[in-house]
């Protein structure tokens, strides 16, 4: 039966508990059902069935560093900085359109996908680089539960242990079915930020202006602090283990070419509530805040609890940490679920929900390791839990421009994707994307390594950058175009058309250009990294 419908399905997927029936949290599609969508009745049975990767991984993204971040830019800055939130919208379809597309149309994991094609030091480095960021921002997710359970009066070892607990349970059922529903219900709780917006009321004629009119709050004097700002907002809204959690999940529920319009409305459905609660965030964070001596003055999520309670009363306050708590919980379920994936993908061991724990070992002893440690990191006293906040942000930003340098590469692999490959204006979004990437980790890890850095000096390396970029779009236009005249995209049998066995696939050629490409990529990876570290220490170590 799978050899009729798709005849490289098997030869495509690593792991065989990847092909079967679509087991959502709410509807199931058979691996035979291949009768067409005419009906409304039809179409919305189909979308809920599907309904799942794109929304976790959105509202995963708003997690404890989001609530930090979030609410950091409402109650420094008001709601003047709304505007960063429409303008990321286009980025987190693009980049989640892409790698969901990888994962329907390959069956292979991102960090797999990496290694094969470009060979083993990308591969280790990107499976490597996820391991560690995603560690230290599992820490970042139980300090969140910390802060939360903390405001609601509760012990903090029991807090953190349970959570982990629950964590784990949740993925350990071996069925993957039972942990959808999990993580969809608390997606489902993350909307308790709506009612505190209510609560809270704040102007909305005002937020709806500074939503859409960009806005630098503070001056040239405050541009550097309010630059690295931006930078966290993108870093914590636009984050590397979302690219491969995505990927993997996608392949994990059994999604194929065929279903792509629904799982791409199952990103838009996540993106429109992950920009709702953020705003939502910005918005009750700036008026409770108004006009007090907190404003200006941001500590940590658990200061925004109180700071709403004084405003509108102990609910608001209990809701939000309810919300903190609830978005810790999925960020963690997320972050540790796309170390598991990699691990599994790269290292060919089986790695699934669908399996028990018996048939899986590997894959389930990754995914509970990392939840075990980061919650014992957090209970050691005296632990520099801002400290590791700092760095995973840090982190994070220098590493997201190689990520969506590698997105991008295989997007326009037609070995990968074959007539699912990227089209020129795809391209040439992403490319710029990119671009304003490596120049906000490039401000990022200069702000790391000199602190008093200036307006100016930011202004400078964003020029630089400008110039740079302007110049290798002109190149790779002319070569585009050149490219596409020469070697048209077949559009043909998308539907049906599954990437051939790895082991089948050449390795894609490297021109001079790109060879000169992924070494600076390289260098500035390698050098940027031991800088931060060096920082991160002396400062530990200034402690």
């Amino acid at each position: 039966m799978t050899t009729t419908l798709y005849p490289q399905a098997r030869a495509a997927v690593l792991d065989d508990a990847h092909i079967g029936d679509i087991q959502g949290a709410l509807g199931t599609i058979k691996l035979d059902d291949t009768a067409p969508r005419t009906g409304l009745s039809a179409k919305l049975k189909t979308l809920l069935a599907i309904v799942g990767p794109g929304l976790i991984v959105m509202v995963g993204d708003n997690d404890a560093g989001a609530f930090a971040t979030y609410g950091q830019a409402g109650q420094n800055y008001g709601t003047h900085l709304l505007w960063t939130l429409l303008l990321l919208v286009p980025v987190l379809y693009i980049n989640q359109e892409m790698v969901l597309r990888l994962g329907a149309v390959t069956g292979v994991g991102h960090a797999r996908l990496i290694l094969e094609r470009f060979g083993k030091f990308w591969g280790a480095f990107s499976v490597i680089d996820l391991f560690l960021l995603n560690a230290l921002t599992l820490v970042t997710e139980f300090i969140g539960i910390t802060l939360a359970t903390g405001y609601l009066g509760l012990p903090k070892a029991a807090s953190v242990v349970l959570a982990a607990a629950i964590i784990i349970a949740s993925a350990f059922t071996g069925s993957f079915r039972r942990f959808e529903r999990v993580a969809i219900t608390l997606c489902a709780a993350s909307l308790l930020l709506v009612p505190i917006y209510f609560m809270v009321h704040p102007a909305t004629s005002q937020m709806a202006r500074d939503f859409v009119v960009p806005n630098m709050p503070g001056g040239t004097g405050q541009l550097s602090t309010v630059m690295l700002l931006i930078i966290g907002i993108v870093g914590t809204t636009v984050a590397p283990w979302q690219l491969f959690f995505q990927q993997s999940y996608v392949i994990d529920k059994r999604i194929t070419p065929r279903f792509m319009k629904y799982e791409k409305a199952d990103l838009v459905i996540g993106i429109a509530v992950v920009i709702i609660g953020a705003a939502a965030m910005m918005g009750f964070t700036a008026a409770a805040f108004a006009g007090t001596h907190g404003f200006g003055n941001f500590t940590d999520a658990g200061g925004i609890a109180t700071g709403l309670e004084a405003k509108a009363g102990k609910l608001a306050g209990v809701l939000f940490a309810i919300a903190l708590l609830d978005a810790s919980i999925i960020g963690a379920f997320a972050v540790s679920l796309s170390t598991a994936y990699a691990i599994g993908d790269v290292f060919g061991i089986k790695h699934s929900l669908h399996r028990g724990v018996g048939g899986a070992k590997g894959f389930y002893a990754v995914y509970a390791g990392l939840v075990a440690a980061a919650a014992a990191i957090v209970l050691i006293p005296g632990s520099p839990l801002g400290l590791l906040t700092e760095g995973v942000q840090t982190l994070a930003g220098v590493l997201l421009p190689s990520a969506s340098v590698f997105l991008l590469l295989l997007c326009n692999d037609k070995q990968v994707l074959g007539p699912w490959v990227n089209g020129p204006k795809t391209n040439a979004f992403t490319s710029a994307v990119v671009g304003v990437l490596v120049a906000l980790s490039i401000i990022l890890t200069a702000s790391v390594l000199f602190p008093d850095i200036s307006a100016g000096t930011i202004l400078d390396i964003m020029a630089a950058c400008g110039v740079v970029g302007v110049l290798a779009a002109g190149y790779a236009f002319t070569r585009r175009r050149t490219g596409t005249k020469e070697d048209p995209i077949d559009r043909t049998g998308r539907d049906t058309w599954r990437m051939p066995a790895l082991a089948t696939l050449t390795r894609p050629a490297m021109s001079t250009a790109r060879k000169i490409g992924m070494g600076a990529l390289r260098t500035y990876l390698l050098i940027a990294m031991i800088l931060v570290v060096i920082k991160i220490v002396q400062v530990a170590l200034g402690h």
